[in-house]
């Protein structure tokens, strides 16, 4: 028999083969396992970083915000059953009324003719509008409270925008299969469990009276049977209403959970806002040398350049009528004040070796500024050197 030793023990090529096959079977299974993962997890392990206000400023424009529609649910709940019950009374009488005149002699023996069927309809419309406009309004009421109360002022009509991507069934099973739809269950599980042992107890508690409305009068009888509905419902309502707040900070929970942005996210989005460093450089470079080619036009117009001799120039501009002092109109040092200096020999213009005068205008003073009354003398002199230059080569 073939076989081969390993650790003192002879295991047949039948057997290798047998563990080899279940390896394999072993790696398909985490493989597949792994998959299984992926597909219920919710989220992305790499968005630890809390969302920017601009982040959640587009996410409030297209309707994502954090709020409980069972908050709002039990709160106009809530309202209406406080509504019923302080108008209780009126709306009992006006029932009244209404089916005593609708169930008259004179209405049932009525001819049916097309103007007292309008008549009629007229009657019923404006009867049960009168009824259900204090409910209307104090479920709106309470409606833009909560809301307001959850969400603020907001009007956008992105959540009408179809979305298609919804549609897709492996994104529907996932949402059904998600921790939040299991959480949802449990919760939907425990508050019928609690609503329907409210209800039940509260009931139980109130029986005996239930049997004796039997022998009082309607309004007596309603008068009881609204009361065990009105001490049940606000019974349920308070623990519903609890329950809300605490699916309220969930859901705040959940929408500051589902914002949360990768650090590459947020570095994208800081070069969007302040633009990328590599344009921002190049566009700098552009201003400077646009700025430079202004400030080369404008060395022809100088009276007169004062150099350093080879590291700065300074062109000074000036004129009495217009200028309480002189100007500097150019600066550069290096390669620029060569080509200060060049443009100045073109046109002309008097160059003037100062090195303390040239430094202390190119560190001190800015292009388009005034000279300081500190270096008005040594300007001055160096003006009227200028002029004095000009004079002779005009009599000359």
């Amino acid at each position: 028999m073939s076989g081969t030793i390993m650790c003192g023990q002879v295991i047949d090529n039948n057997d290798n083969q047998f563990i080899l096959n279940n390896k394999t079977e072993i790696e398909k299974l985490q493989v597949s396992l792994q998959f299984n993962l992926q597909f219920f997890a919710e989220g992305d392990s790499d968005k630890t970083e809390e969302a920017t206000p601009r982040r959640k400023t587009e996410a409030r424009k297209k309707g994502q915000v954090a709020k409980s529609v069972e908050l709002n649910s039990v709160v106009v709940l809530l309202g209406l059953f406080i509504i019923l019950n302080s108008l209780g009374s009126w709306f009992y009488f006006q029932f009244v009324d209404y089916f005593k005149d609708t169930l008259s002699p004179a209405q049932l023996n009525r001819e049916l003719t097309v103007n007292a069927l309008k008549e009629l309809s007229f009657q019923h419309l404006l009867f049960y509008g009168k009824i259900f406009l204090p409910l209307g309004l104090g479920a709106m009421l309470f409606g833009l409270i909560v809301n307001y109360a959850q969400v603020g002022v907001l009007f956008t009509l992105e959540p009408l925008k179809p979305q298609f991507g919804r549609i897709n069934l492996f994104s529907g099973f996932k949402r059904i299969l998600s921790p939040r739809s299991l959480v949802e269950l449990v919760k939907a599980s425990i508050k019928l469990i609690i609503v329907s042992y409210v209800a039940y107890s509260t009931i139980k508690a109130r029986y005996s009276v239930l049997i004796l409305s039997i022998r009082q009068s309607p309004f007596k009888a309603a008068l009881d049977v609204w009361s065990i509905l009105y001490q049940v419902t606000m019974k349920i309502c308070v623990f519903l209403l609890i329950l809300a707040v605490f699916d309220y900070a969930y859901q705040r929970w959940e929408y500051n959970k589902s914002l949360r942005m990768t650090k590459k996210e947020i570095k994208d989005e800081f070069k969007q806002m302040e633009g990328d460093p590599q344009v921002k450089a190049k566009i700098k470079q552009r201003q400077r040398q646009m700025a430079a080619r202004r400030m080369m036009q404008e060395v022809p117009k100088a009276d007169v350049v004062i150099t350093n001799p080879t590291h700065f120039a300074v062109a000074l501009k000036y004129d009495p009528l217009s200028m309480a002092a002189p100007v500097v109109i150019a600066k550069g040092e290096g390669y620029v004040a060569a080509k200060i200096k060049e443009i100045a020999k073109e046109h002309d213009i008097v160059t003037v070796e100062n090195k303390p005068l040239a430094q202390t205008l190119f560190k001190t003073v800015d292009i388009g500024e005034e000279v300081p009354a500190k270096l008005f003398q040594a300007v001055a002199e160096v003006l009227a050197f200028v002029y004095r230059l000009r004079q002779q080569r005009a009599s000359g």
